[in-house]
């Protein structure tokens, strides 16, 4: 005996950056790598340098100790960061033209369901934003 918690449907697809999965009529699911459009080339560009700067700000942080000009640097590298995230997620949704999606740029088709990793995503640059304010008033104040 087996219980389904999901509906069984005729198939189903997730389009990703890195790779697309399909699975049709309850075979095994199947990946590849997608052919992304341009922009979601660039998105995916900007969170890679954007995860870099990130990781280049908490180098240079930890760094400050012994050196603390390295705190300049810090906070300008962790606003590239910040500003390549954003670009990512107005950038996103251009792409959603692309016959897998269906839909139109800014605007996903009635039958489609966003990701948790989207949803994430937006939240992740909500707070890195947020992040880099409380910071800005903890480090300059006045």
């Amino acid at each position: 005996y087996t219980e389904t918690l999901t509906p069984v449907s005729a198939g189903s697809l997730n389009v990703g950056l890195v790779q697309q999965c399909q699975t049709i009529h309850g075979r095994d699911r199947t990946c590849f790598p997608p052919q992304l459009p341009r922009e979601w080339v660039t998105t995916l560009l900007f969170i890679v340098l954007g995860i870099i700067s990130l990781t280049v700000t908490c180098g240079l942080l930890v760094m400050s100790h012994w050196h603390p000009e390295a705190t300049r640097y810090a906070r300008w590298i962790a606003f590239t960061g910040m500003v390549l995230f954003c670009m990512a997620a107005l950038i996103f949704p251009i792409g959603f033209y692309v016959s897998e999606v269906g839909g139109q740029p800014y605007k996903l088709p009635n039958n489609t369901m966003v990701g948790s990793s989207y949803v994430l995503f937006i939240m992740s640059i909500f707070f890195t934003t947020v992040g880099l304010l409380f910071a800005g008033k903890v480090c300059f104040p006045g």
